[in-house]
């Protein structure tokens, strides 16, 4: 049973008692916080979470029963838990959340600094709701995380694209293989998706499944055949030539990626690919070499370089060094945001297009972040106490950048620059005009308010 109740952090079930008496509501923002790694975050993955956890009728009698019991013997003493403000949820609200959330369209980049988020209960009996909820809506973290690292590779290789080759390639240049490295299945479903707000090909399935169930997207990624070591070494070290023919015979047309180095990638280049380059050219497709171990980015120029010295060399229009169009590498092994930077930066010196390559990534893509990476933080800055609103902030004098807004919030256009590089640039403001706000209605009392696709998604965090 998905019980809300239990989806908070253990101090959260006895902060009912801690608020001043006579307080009626509770305001809280989210923000990216001074020190994040990116100047700015691609907003993904609350939709998901609103639909997954929080809509309709989320609390019933037996997830109340459910928490109580857990709640008794997790603090040793049952007086802790809240039951009559949940009670009063089931009886008063039919177990729908009497809470408002306003965001910013998923797909919006937002400067950090800025608000994203705001939540705030509707029932004056539930102030105590909106903190309670906090654990559970910070996770937004994980898929704007992720979409935001793989939006700023995006940005970095359409750089080296537009200097050495096509930038209209980008959208299959970086490939997710990062199913195995996450630590759940639903991180590998928000994650893959968010990744595919900025790329099209991924090897994680779970993120089409998120795509289609919550965005409504039918098929938001695509994969192509591709061996790997145990499929090459079943044929033993003496049957490489077998192995890598029959990769070529059992996929005749198409893209199809060939692992290479089980055993030594200069002799499998050199040698058994040189055999087979006949029936490379005569495929109606392109065969990708993919090596799997060595240091970046020597292995990534030396696996290249040999790759050329088979199958031939063209330059471009542009001066770089294109392999014959019938050959391509992919590098999917130790690929993360600073590897990824040096290999392009290694091709292009070597006057290698980027054309030629495409990266897989794993860890690197998915797993290796934080919520710190963005420096997401969600604070209260506003309350109702017996009918006077005042400002709620917190300014430790230890960290500068800990210290939180005051007030109700919006997000409005920046006074002085309405557009920045193009894009609107995006303020934190306070009350005013609501059709100058870009945080929507998007949860209102239990009901799901505003939905997007992942292709308005796409459009949104679109990097021209």
């Amino acid at each position: 049973m998905n019980n809300l109740l239990l989806l908070t952090d253990s101090y959260k079930v006895t902060h009912w008692r801690q608020y001043p008496p006579g307080t009626e509501y509770v305001y809280s923002y989210m923000e990216c916080r001074d020190g994040a790694v990116f100047p700015e975050t691609c907003f993904f993955s609350l939709q998901y979470i609103l639909k997954k956890y929080l809509e309709g009728k989320v609390v019933t009698k037996e997830k109340i029963e459910e928490a109580a019991a857990l709640f008794a013997q997790h603090f040793n003493d049952p007086t802790l838990f809240n039951r009559k403000g949940w009670e009063y949820i089931l009886e008063k609200h039919d177990g729908h959340l009497p809470i408002r959330i306003k965001a910013v369209q998923e797909g919006t980049c937002v400067p950090i600094n800025n608000v994203m988020m705001t939540v705030e209960n509707t029932d004056p009996a539930c102030a105590w709701l909106t903190s309670y909820l906090e654990t559970l809506l910070v996770q937004v973290w994980y898929g704007s995380t992720v979409a935001t690292q793989s939006r700023e590779m995006k940005i970095m290789l359409l750089n080296y694209l537009e200097d050495t080759g096509d930038p209209l390639l980008v959208d299959f240049k970086l490939h997710d293989f990062g199913f195995r490295g996450v630590s759940s299945v639903e991180s590998a479903g928000l994650g893959g998706c968010a990744h595919l707000v900025n790329f099209k090909g991924t090897d994680t399935l779970e993120a089409l499944v998120v795509a289609r169930d919550y965005y409504s997207c039918p098929v938001a990624g695509y994969s192509i055949p591709a061996a790997e070591h145990s499929t090459m070494t079943c044929w033993g070290s003496k049957g490489q030539n077998d192995a890598f023919r029959n990769m070529l015979e059992q996929y005749p047309t198409g893209l199809v990626a060939v692992v290479s180095d089980s055993y030594d990638i200069n002799s499998a280049i050199m040698g058994t690919w040189h055999t087979l380059k006949e029936q490379v050219y005569a495929r109606d497709g392109i065969l990708v070499i993919r090596p799997d171990s060595g240091k970046l980015p020597d292995t990534l120029l030396q696996v290249i370089a040999w790759t050329g010295q088979v199958f031939g060399t063209e330059k471009n229009a542009k001066g770089y060094m294109m392999l014959h169009p019938k050959v391509r590498v992919i590098q999917g092994d130790g690929i993360d945001f600073p590897t990824f930077k040096t290999c392009l930066q290694a091709l292009k010196s070597a006057r290698w297009s980027t054309d030629n390559i495409a990266f897989g990534s794993g860890g690197g893509l998915l797993q290796k972040l934080n919520r710190d990476t963005q420096r997401f933080a969600f604070k209260c800055s506003s309350a109702i106490i017996n009918g006077v609103e005042q400002a709620v902030f917190k300014q430790p004098s230890t960290d500068p950048r800990k210290h939180s807004k005051h007030g109700r919030m919006k997000l409005v256009l920046g006074a002085e620059s309405p557009v920045a590089g193009g894009k609107p640039k995006l303020v934190t403001a306070g009350p005013g005009d609501p059709r100058t706000d870009y945080l929507l209605d998007v949860f209102l009392n239990g009901k799901v308010m505003y939905t997007t696709t992942l292709d308005e998604i796409r459009e949104r965090a679109f990097v021209a």
